[in-house]
Order: C-alpha cells, then structure tokens, then sequence
C-alpha cells in the first residue's frame, strides 16, 4: 500500500501545503497527516475524493509506488492522458535513466521494431533496448530514435534513424509536420501527420513520396506517438529531380483512370 507516500508527493509536487489540501477536502490538517503518515486510513469515500483532487485513479494511489517514477512518468499521470486521449487507462511510458535520473535516448533499430510493437510498454523490454545521449537535446524532454524503413518518407532515405520527442496530449499535434506512430495494425511508421481527432478520433498519414496515398488511423488503434526532431543517415538524400515530377503526373492518371472506371460501372 502506498497510498501515505503518494499522497504527500503529489501534495509536495502540487506545491500545496496540508492546510491546503485539508481546506480543499473538508479534513482537519491533523487527519491528513494522520494519512500522509500511515498511522489512518481513508475510508471509500475519501479514496474519491482524493481520486478527483489529483486527478489520478484510486487504483494507482493505493497499489502504485510513484516515488519510482520518473520525472515524464509523474508528468504524464498528473495530466491524465491515456490512450484515449483523456480518461479510462492511464498510458504511462515505459523508459530507462541514468543513475542520477535523466532519461535515455532508447534506440529501436529495424531488428527490434517487431518487439517493440508488442513491447513496448514493457520496462523488461525496453531496459533491453540500446541507450545513448545527444547533447545539444533537452532533458526535459523524452526522446526516443527509431530506424526506418522503405522509400514512402523520401528524401530520407531507407534506413535513417529518427529521433523524436513523445507526445504527451494527442490534440497538440500539429498539421503538416513529420511524427512516429505506434500503430496496432501497422506497427511503427513514420509520416507526416494531418490531425482530426477533435472532428472524427483520427489521424490521416501522409508520406513524403507521392507514389504511397495517404490514409487514417483512429486514436483507438494508435498505441504511441513521437514528433520527429531529426534525422541520422549515412547516405545523402537524392537530389529533387523532374522524376518526381513524372511520379505525381502518373498518381494523378492513376486517380482519373480509377475515376472514369467507377463512372463506367454505374
């Protein structure tokens, strides 16, 4: 049980004094602290009450140490995003630290994309992962690089390793940039991103490569999220040249073919 431990860190982290908490809850300052020492214990009603002050479930204040958390795992509890974007079970990222507690930068290469789909919220899994730093990168920030792979993101080219920062709140993601996603049927592809989740739940995925068509994907079906920040390759992209002129032109006649098929089947 860790509900005395969790509470005074959540209190401590809120910047709230026992007077405070105790006002907002209707307590005597004496009976919180009674808590916060273990010597009481709340009864179901005042479980809820503090489920709702700090906004986290009865389930993780009693069974979950959150002194063990790091400084994203707090972040993202106290926010409350989850899989479903606000509400239901709580997406807290598995992640490995420095033994003075800052975040790795976990490599996922080509060979562990496979694990990774079913793993990745796995600490086991992801403690097993190659870890590194890059200097110049915020540690406030969680990064994470993933190999890609195929030609759908060119100019960068198959095989490039893309760093990228996750995405704590899904509605914050931004139209027209580049991000990773954890897919339930797809796995991890990386594409540039066209957000509706306020209008219909989903995602449209474009690719960089006109030859791939775009497509959507419901939050439902979306495990993981990471905004591009760079890129690493050892090959130079290709040059823009008038083939890729020549693509669009053959996608388009593509499209009115299928067209003037559909009108003919009518």
């Amino acid at each position: 049980m860790y509900f005395a431990s969790n509470i005074k860190l959540l209190r401590k982290r809120k910047r709230r004094t026992q007077d405070d908490v105790a006002t907002a809850l209707d307590l005597k300052r004496s009976t919180l602290s009674g808590y916060e020492n273990g010597v009481a214990e709340p009864g179901l009603e005042m479980l809820i009450s503090f489920s709702k002050y700090f906004e986290i479930a009865i389930d993780t204040l009693v069974k979950t140490n959150l002194s063990e958390f790091t400084e994203t795992q707090l972040s993202q509890l106290e926010r409350g995003y989850d899989v479903y974007i606000k509400g239901g079970q709580l997406r807290v990222l598995a992640t490995t630290v420095t033994p003075d507690n800052h975040e790795n930068i976990e490599l996922v290469t080509e060979k562990a994309k496979a694990g990774y789909r079913t793993g990745y919220a796995d600490p086991e899994y992801i403690s097993i992962l190659p870890a590194f730093h890059l200097p110049f990168l915020s540690r406030e920030k969680k990064y994470r690089t993933f190999q890609i792979s195929g030609d759908s993101m060119l100019p960068i080219p198959d095989g490039a390793y893309i760093t990228a920062e996750y995405v704590h709140d899904w509605n914050s993601i931004r139209n027209r940039h580049a991000y990773i996603i954890l897919t339930t049927d797809d796995g991890i592809v990386f594409k540039v991103v066209e957000n509706t989740i306020n209008i219909n739940g989903r995602i449209t995925l474009h690719s960089l490569n006109p030859v791939y068509d775009p497509y959507s994907v419901h939050v439902n079906d979306i495990k993981e999220i990471w905004k591009f920040v760079n890129f690493i390759s050892q090959e130079l992209p290709e040059p823009k040249n008038d083939n890729d002129s020549l693509l669009e032109t053959v996608k388009n006649l593509r499209k009115e073919i299928q067209n003037i098929q559909t009108k003919l089947n009518l």
